[in-house]
């Protein structure tokens, strides 16, 4: 296994923050430096800062209904985050993909690195299904824009699929895609004036959030598609 999935699985570093602690010296293999790029196999004892890293018993992932108000991180910056809602079993597993501090709903958490790149990976085009209301009407014009054309934004052009919750309600909408770039919905709905009041996740992938209380997780079986 490569170092930085071992410290992925191991800590609460993500890969990129493994990199860098082994690029910073703070990791060691068998008591020597450790370098980018080594492979860890069982008889490697590896640390970080000096504590001995055990690996990984077992591949786990979850799902968690995310409440508004949480930050998808481990260092909240005076907001409440996720990891005050999992119990200590669940508190070395890293996020797949993130939901905004005001928004709600699906959020996996794993530490299988395989799965979390097949999910996120723009190539792979994994559905993200999401419910949305609007702070007034959407008008018919700016429906089609979105939904034919897409709208052009900085980081290029977005194009989401919309569908009424309701009849007749043109404040409430399904949206269908399958990006996930930043604030993608958001910003596409603000470039057009309309600012979006709840955001809440019901879908990822094969992974829908179903009857899940808000605040609670649940073990997603291995055998599930992926």
């Amino acid at each position: 296994m490569r170092l930085n999935k071992f410290l992925a699985q191991g800590t609460t570093l993500s890969r990129r923050k493994a990199d860098e602690a082994i690029a910073a010296g703070r990791v060691s293999m068998n008591g020597k430096p450790a370098g980018q790029g080594m492979d860890v196999s069982p008889t490697d004892v590896v640390q970080l800062d000096g504590i001995t890293v055990e690996a990984a018993s077992e591949v786990l992932t979850i799902m968690l209904h995310k409440p508004r108000g949480y930050v998808v991180s481990r260092y909240g910056q005076g907001s409440e985050i996720i990891y005050d809602l999992l119990p200590p079993e669940y508190q070395l597993l890293n996020p797949v993909g993130r939901l905004d501090k005001d928004s709600s709903g699906l959020l996996l958490l794993t530490n299988d690195g395989q799965l979390a790149q097949g999910l996120t990976h723009p190539s792979k085009q994994k559905i993200k299904l999401y419910e949305v209301e609007l702070d007034k009407p959407l008008q018919p014009l700016h429906r089609q824009m979105i939904s034919d054309q897409g709208l052009q934004l900085e980081d290029g052009v977005s194009k989401l699929q919309l569908e009424r919750q309701r009849d007749g309600d043109d404040r409430a909408w399904a949206i269908t895609m399958h990006e996930g770039r930043n604030r993608q919905i958001r910003r596409t709905f603000a470039a057009l004036g309309y600012g979006v009041r709840t955001l809440h996740r019901t879908q990822f992938g094969p992974y829908t959030l179903g009857s899940l209380q808000v605040g609670k997780t649940k073990p997603l079986d291995a055998t599930e598609p992926k």
